[in-house]
């Protein structure tokens, strides 16, 4: 993103955590589902069993709230849209 020349603000969210209401706009706005933002490669998401169905979209949101480092990143805001993930810079051109 740095050398894309981009005005960007930065958020350390172990540190200043998402709220869950940061989260639901986060899902709102990329499209997306609760299980999507989840990062499945975080050790959290073996422990607790994140991969059974049995979890709501509202208990996710929750755990996303409380472990940080199951959220997917980088979460990136546009001016009309919202990137999660891996993406292609020319995405944010857009």
């Amino acid at each position: 993103m740095e050398r894309l020349s981009l005005d960007i603000q930065t958020r350390d969210i172990f540190k200043d955590k998402l709220s869950e209401s940061e989260i639901k706009k986060i899902i709102q706005l990329a499209r997306i589902t609760p299980r999507e933002l989840l990062r499945k490669k975080d050790k959290m998401y073996k422990e607790l069993d994140l991969d059974n169905p049995k979890y709501t979209d509202s208990q996710i949101t929750k755990i996303l709230s409380e472990y940080p480092g199951l959220v997917r990143r980088p979460i990136i805001f546009t001016k009309n849209k919202i990137l999660v993930g891996k993406f292609d810079s020319k995405e944010l051109k857009h």
